[in-house]
């Protein structure tokens, strides 16, 4: 388990509450049909699209404010804007969410649903039925073989969170096929895309790797889509104004560089980048 003196005083608040709700599941073991996520990636290219897990996240320790929106009224714009799937948000002290909330979101849109929460203990995966769930290698530690395991059981498809090449070694001994990596450093909540760089080479060609966090324009895109990533998961430059033509101008980032003049995508860029401060 980690050091969490290690960890931002967030962040430590927030493994607190989650061991407290770690008996939260329902009686008995839920059982899943998930709607496949890496599908939907390729849905998303063949259409042209980038594919983009676009957040349902009223809040975060990381922003200021609380939008107050219905969440599936959220959901159902980030999929009109093209979003290939969706992350929402369970964990309710510091971000506002709820199982319902994805019970909501899951019955009302077709894409899949993944499951944001911090799950530590196998209790925690019988919560909510969902088509993918978060494990994140640096709060789980040596348990992350066994989790991973009864979370499949399940029918869960799994997205395991890591921030550097060690935890990177750990999530594939642990047998993940589907990796994301955080640009946000959880000791400090510090962002820095060249996380997501430096970590991307060293994984083998069928990993599904996914970067997280710090990803605010299209020239973030991208940067992370030609450092390897496959998907990008985005929160708060999706949730921060209008959700749909914020995932809109995300997914489209690829093809609009490809018909627009070089010089004036570079300067809409630079302009966007002195702007725009990454808080996803």
């Amino acid at each position: 388990m980690e050091d969490q003196s290690e960890l931002a005083p967030a962040v430590r608040s927030i493994l607190s509450a989650t061991r407290d709700r770690a008996a939260e599941g329902r009686s008995g073991e839920v059982a899943v049909d998930p709607r496949g996520l890496r599908a939907a990636f390729d849905r998303a290219e063949a259409d042209g699209r980038v594919p983009v897990i676009a957040e349902v996240k009223p809040t975060s320790p990381t922003t200021e404010g609380t939008r107050e929106d219905d969440p599936v009224a959220l959901a159902e714009g980030m999929v009109a804007g093209g979003a290939a799937a969706l992350s929402v948000l369970t964990e309710p002290e510091h971000f506002g969410g709820s199982t319902d909330t994805l019970e909501r979101v899951r019955e009302a849109v077709d894409v899949p649903v993944l499951r944001k929460d911090f799950v530590v203990a196998e209790s925690q995966l019988d919560a909510v039925e969902s088509d993918v769930v978060l494990l994140i290698a640096r709060f789980v530690g040596d348990d992350l073989p066994d989790l991973l395991a009864a979370a499949r059981d399940r029918g869960f498809q799994v997205l395991v969170e890591v921030h550097d090449r060690d935890e990177l070694e750990r999530a594939l001994d642990a047998g993940a096929t589907t990796i994301g990596v955080n640009n946000r450093d959880l000791a400090e909540l510090v962002v820095d895309l060249g996380t997501f760089e430096s970590v991307a080479p060293h994984a083998p060609d069928d990993v599904t790797l996914i970067a997280e966090s710090g990803i605010g324009s299209p020239a973030d895109v991208r940067r992370m889509r030609a450092a390897g990533a496959d998907a990008l998961l985005v929160g708060s430059a999706i949730m921060d104004g209008d959700v749909t033509a914020n995932t809109r101008e995300l997914v489209r980032a690829e093809a609009d560089a490809e018909a627009s003049d070089p010089a004036e995508t570079d300067a809409a860029d630079a302009e966007r980048t002195e702007t725009t401060e990454h808080t996803t």
